[in-house]
């Protein structure tokens, strides 16, 4: 039996539809992000899970028992969810041990046993030493860290983080994506984790749900969403991509003049002829100074535009005989110059078909 599921779920103010008869199911012990920009309708779904909104249309359920429903919504308190909120919600007047302790101690277990559980997960989360500070002597780090083990050590049934990273600079978000992951890996309590960040979600995630609209557009493990997106949405929102308008006639695939067996693009094999749209992701392309050997469909054209990256060069190629301009990546070592002739080499096997 699944551990959450999600069926027909909507919500709405008014005529606007924020979310728009969703569908999603966690497995025990799955991580699941909630991916999508501002307004898409994320942050609701995930208040509905929590039992903070009350659905227009659909279920909840856990366990296979339904905890929210148009009219029947279970109260948050009863539910066996924890949640981290953006804004971490740690009580200023409390130690860190105290605010770790204080969903045990509403639970009503012994004194002993609450020092005991709060002394283990201040030690899982590298927080022991500091379990007699306050929150304003914690850096913001070790405040999200506070949260995390307040969260844990009441085992709940679910996990529910709403964009807990957003406050924390750029080192420290990718420092805490690893420790969110390493707790989930050395707990396994399903999770549910909303967020607009693409890498944050790739990094924790056992599969993703991106959001567009109200609506989920594809749910998949990351490195599917990112090689084999199947929404022109999708495709540029995870990463950065060349949205190529392509023709397939007669079992071929054509584009700025080459073309390329149907069957070697994924997705395209059963589709109908006519205009479609191919994904080709910038590190696909190969980038040569000499046209490449090897039989492969291959571009010439010029350098239009260049970035130095620090990992990657990012090169805009303009494409010979048409008005294609497409992004190329190349390692730090392989310098073109803008207006330089260049060849570009593609990989069906790399592209994706697109609605």
């Amino acid at each position: 039996m699944s551990r959450l599921s999600i069926q027909g779920l909507t919500k709405a103010y008014g005529p606007n539809r924020v979310v728009d008869r969703i569908d999603l199911t966690l497995q025990e012990g799955e991580f699941v992000s909630l991916l999508g920009p501002s307004g898409c309708g994320k942050t609701t779904t995930l208040r509905m899970i929590a039992g903070f909104v009350d659905p227009n249309e659909g279920t909840i359920s856990l366990d296979g028992q339904a905890i929210s429903a148009p009219g029947a919504v279970l109260p948050p308190e009863k539910r066996g969810m924890s949640m981290i909120f953006q804004s971490y919600a740690i009580w200023p007047n409390m130690t860190v041990a105290e605010n770790v302790g204080f969903g045990l101690k509403l639970r009503k277990l012994g004194a002993e046993e609450i020092r005991r559980r709060v002394a283990e997960i201040l030690e899982v989360v590298q927080m022991g030493h500091l379990a007699a500070r306050y929150p304003a002597e914690l850096s913001g780090g070790q405040q999200q860290r506070v949260a995390l083990a307040r969260a844990i050590v009441v085992k709940p049934a679910v996990l529910l983080l709403d964009e807990p990273l957003s406050n924390l600079d750029a080192n420290l978000r990718e420092e805490m994506r690893f420790e969110i992951r390493r707790l989930h890996d050395e707990f396994r309590i399903t999770t549910v984790y909303v967020t607009h960040d693409q890498a944050e979600a790739m990094a924790t995630s056992d599969r993703i749900a991106v959001m567009n609209a109200g609506r989920i557009e594809q749910v998949d493990a990351p490195h599917m969403l990112y090689t084999r997106p199947r929404t022109r949405f999708v495709a540029g929102f995870i990463g950065r991509t060349n949205l190529l308008q392509a023709q397939l006639r007669n079992g071929e695939i054509g584009f700025g003049g080459i073309a390329m067996q149907a069957g070697q693009v994924p997705g395209a094999e059963a589709a109908a002829g006519g205009d479609i749209l191919v994904s080709v992701r910038p590190q696909s392309i190969g980038l040569h100074r000499a046209r490449p050997d090897g039989g492969g469909p291959v571009l010439g054209g010029v350098v239009a535009q260049r970035t130095f990256l620090g990992e990657t060069w990012d090169y805009v190629v303009a494409a010979d005989g048409s008005d294609l301009r497409l992004r190329a990546t190349a390692p730090p070592l392989q310098v073109h110059d803008v207006g330089e002739r260049v060849w570009l080499a593609f990989d069906p096997q790399q592209m994706a078909m697109v609605v």
